[in-house]
């Protein structure tokens, strides 16, 4: 479905993505995580196209609609339910088109494919999905203006899930849910038919909602399987096991040295001293993992 090759994007010169490549198979669903500020957003608005990449491709399949939510719905007269069900834009051009058309086989055409789409359920589907984010019935049929603007944020994540776009992109979905619309929420992605790439600092949802983690660090992408518990663990024990081998240079590299700081001036030791000396020209550092990164996302 998505495939990030070798990308790179800086912001006002600094770096955010260098090199960084990832692969998110149809059908997947996928945290995005890392530190505040590392670009998380910024790499949703490459993944739209809303901003030029300074080098390598993103590749998704023609015709595969994105789809996420930007800002609340306005707050006009219109009411929810419509609201959500105008965000399926086909099926609202193709009952626009039935109401005027008069060519029997444009008319066939077009109760055909309202069919495919499911068009005739879609007051039921749309209805559903606001109740699970905690609109009544008769809540659903009152005009947007009657809603404050986290209640109108809601709207809009119910129009984008009701719109079912091919790779679906959310940023912080729960922010602005209370307990049962986030456990309803994460019910539902886990049941999403296509795509999804979610950031989140929801333990929970990272849990229960997605099967992999794309991890943005170093200004690189590493996938890794399973929800964030498992990221965790695997994550640490890498950065255990960098710590291990760092250490395990440094002793190296100290013996080495120890070695040449003893004999380099001796006739006899100098050609062995000279010899570690080009040893530890050739050690290649290791990158040693602060604390600061293994705390890096905690949760409370």
């Amino acid at each position: 479905m998505l495939r990030i090759d070798d990308i790179s994007y800086a912001v006002a010169g600094r770096p955010l993505l260098v090199g960084a490549s990832a692969t998110i198979p149809e059908g997947h669903k996928v945290g995005l995580v890392g530190r505040n500020g590392t670009g998380k957003t910024t790499l949703f608005r490459l993944i739209r196209g809303e901003l030029a990449l300074e080098g390598g491709d993103i590749h998704l399949p023609k015709r595969a609609r994105i789809g996420g939510v930007d800002q609340e719905v306005p707050g006009n007269e219109v009411s929810l339910l419509d609201t959500v069900l105008k965000a399926d834009t086909e099926r609202a051009e193709l009952l626009a088109k039935s109401e005027v058309e008069t060519d029997p086989d444009a008319i066939a055409e077009i109760q055909t494919r309202l069919a495919d789409i499911d068009a005739w359920s879609a007051e039921a589907r749309a209805s559903s999905i606001l109740k699970g984010l905690g609109f009544t019935n008769a809540e659903q049929a009152m005009p947007c203006s009657a809603f404050s603007g986290g209640w109108r944020m809601r709207v809009a994540l119910a129009a984008v899930l009701f719109s079912a776009p091919d790779l679906l992109l959310l940023d912080e979905p729960t922010n602005y849910l209370d307990l049962e619309g986030a456990l309803w929420l994460e019910t539902y992605l886990a049941r999403y038919p296509h795509t999804v790439l979610v950031i989140s600092h929801d333990r929970g949802l990272l849990n229960r909602a997605v099967g992999s983690i794309l991890h943005l660090e170093d200004r690189k992408l590493t996938l890794y399987q399973g929800g964030y518990d498992r990221f965790a663990e695997t994550r640490t024990a890498r950065l255990a096991a960098a710590e291990a081998e760092a250490k395990k240079q440094d002793a190296r590299r100290a013996h080495l040295q120890s070695y040449v700081d003893r004999f380099r001036y001796k006739a006899d030791k100098a050609k062995q001293a000279q010899a570690r000396l080009k040893a530890l020209a050739k050690m290649q550092p290791i990158t040693r993992p602060e604390e600061a990164a293994l705390r890096a996302f905690s949760f409370p």
